[in-house]
């Protein structure tokens, strides 16, 4: 598909923006798109000022593989009439070479529905349909931010922040019931405090990339993210992640086949206070306060990459990483290693259906923790704790309508105490994803995810007299977003997670409610 461009004349009150206009319009006709955006910026700067004009920028940095001043142009061009219809379809086409497909069907539809150029309209349902055969090539939704990250790829600068408000009804993840602490020679009965209250969550993602060869861009990024509580008696439930990282992004596309690879390096820091789950309080440790040991900073590079050819398509991914937790003299720290690599096949039967196979492997080695002994006992000397895990998952996903989809997942984990074995398990974990568009400005998405624990050897409280560790938890979430413009929206979300052990130190339940503004750019 190739945008639109209108090599129109222009009649201008000054004469030389009019030259300069004409003259970027030449320079574009002979595949000088740089030169042209020059040009169409000077004529601008003349005094110039017309839907014409900024159309024709549009398509230039269209052209230039500038998407986002592509749209920033398109969208200003079509708020006149006769324009409209032919900006609204090369919106579509940005938002396509973007690889962000809802952004692309919601203009292919607009420029599909409109009545003024039958000739658009054909167009936009032609490329309404090749995309929705396409649509299934897209990784499965596991995470929707991290992979959305990655679909807006070959962008100069790419911009998102998120503040809201939220409602937690038990900030410290505390149980709801008294409970006898065996993990405790005094065996002391503890009543939980479970407490609630408002926080304000924020993130904010920057990306700049240099696009400096055909198929492959050079980019740097930040993103942070956090939680701060309003109420001082519940600050010990704040934290926070700055992230940095640089690479490069690789993509090249043909009629049937694809192949994308990303590289990165990453450096992040994460601030949380390591409380008492009972009363939020922070922890100490034979009266030296502990409350920083869970605050980290990590760093280290990975790789994922992605070759498709027709309906099937493999993928692999690896990631190495350091984590430095701060010292903590009183307590050994948890400082250590993380290593993963993994491997996927995913294969597409018809337009709307898809199955993705997944196989990962990785493992956590501590430096200074020391690994359990059979009898839940944890010694000074022992060596090290290491454990690897071993996940085998399988993803079903099945579009309805172009509005509706939804997907089934199921993965088994098996967890490796390289010891003795006495943190060994196995994990069961089942899966669901929905989402449903309404129009073009709202759009409902809901999750669910059960996991059950099967522990071989372990204990509650580490405790042999308490019995048999058993762990199972639950989550759900549903979103809500309302596109108020095409750089604002409206989210609402609510959050559920239960977890129920026999340890009952780490049951609990928790909802959150949240509504926040989201803005890109």
């Amino acid at each position: 598909m190739a945008a639109l461009y209108l090599g129109l004349s222009q009649n201008a009150a000054a004469a030389t923006a009019s030259e300069l206009f004409a003259d970027g319009n030449r320079l574009f006709r002979d595949d000088l798109y740089w030169a042209a955006l020059l040009r169409y910026e000077q004529a601008s700067e003349a005094g110039m000022d017309t839907p014409l004009l900024h159309y024709n920028t549009g398509v230039a940095h269209y052209k230039a593989q500038q998407y986002a001043r592509a749209r920033v142009s398109l969208i200003e061009a079509s708020r006149y009439g006769p324009l409209q219809p032919i900006s609204h379809y090369n919106l579509g086409l940005n938002g396509y070479a973007q690889g962000d497909f809802d952004e692309a069907l919601r203009w292919f539809r607009r420029a599909g529905d409109q009545q003024q150029r039958d000739d658009i309209s054909r167009l936009a349902r032609r490329a309404i349909t090749q995309l929705s055969r396409e649509l299934a090539l897209a990784d499965p939704i596991e995470v929707p931010a991290t992979i959305r990250e990655r679909e807006r790829e070959f962008t100069n600068f790419d911009l998102r922040a998120r503040v809201g408000v939220g409602i937690d009804d038990n900030v410290f993840r505390s149980p709801s019931v008294s409970y006898v602490d065996l993990s405790d020679p005094g065996q002391p009965l503890v009543t939980p405090n479970v407490q609630e209250g408002m926080f304000i969550p924020v993130s904010l993602y920057a990306k700049y990339q240099v696009n400096s060869l055909e198929n492959e861009g050079f980019f740097g990024m930040y993103r942070l993210g956090g939680r701060y509580y309003q109420d001082q008696n519940l600050s010990n439930a704040n934290e926070y992640l700055h992230e940095l990282g640089f690479g490069s992004e690789y993509r090249r596309r043909d009629e049937s086949r694809e192949r994308r690879v990303y590289s990165a390096f990453k450096f992040a820091q994460h601030e949380e206070t390591y409380y008492d789950r009972d009363t939020g309080i922070e922890r100490d440790s034979g009266g030296v306060a502990i409350g920083d040991r869970m605050s980290y900073i990590r760093y280290g590079p990975e790789f994922w990459m992605r070759e498709t050819f027709g309906r099937f398509s493999i993928g692999g991914r690896a990631k190495g990483q350091l984590w430095n937790y701060e010292e903590t003299l009183a307590v050994p720290e948890y400082d250590h290693e993380y290593w993963e690599i993994g491997v996927n096949a995913q294969y597409r039967f018809t337009s709307t259906s898809l199955v993705r196979l997944r196989a990962e492997y990785n493992t956590r080695r501590f430096g200074d923790r020391p690994a359990y002994e059979l009898d839940g006992t944890q010694p000074i000397g022992n060596p090290t704790i290491r454990y690897d895990y071993i996940e085998y998952g399988i993803e079903a996903r099945q579009r309805i309508t172009r509005a509706m989809w939804f997907g089934v997942t199921y993965a088994r984990t098996e967890r490796e105490d390289r010891h003795v074995g006495y943190n060994n398990y196995f994990r069961d974990n089942y899966g669901a994803q929905f989402h449903l568009s309404f129009g073009d400005r709202f759009d409902l998405d809901a999750t669910a995810l059960y996991r059950i624990y099967n522990y071989q050897n372990a204990f509650a409280f580490h405790e042999p007299a308490a019995g048999r560790k058993t762990l199972e938890s639950a989550t759900g979430t549903a979103t809500a977003t309302f596109r108020m413009t095409d750089t604002l929206s409206l989210v609402g979300e609510y959050q559920y997670r239960d977890v129920v052990s026999s340890d009952t130190r780490i049951e609990y339940a928790r909802s959150l409610i949240l509504l926040s503004v989201r803005w890109v750019q």
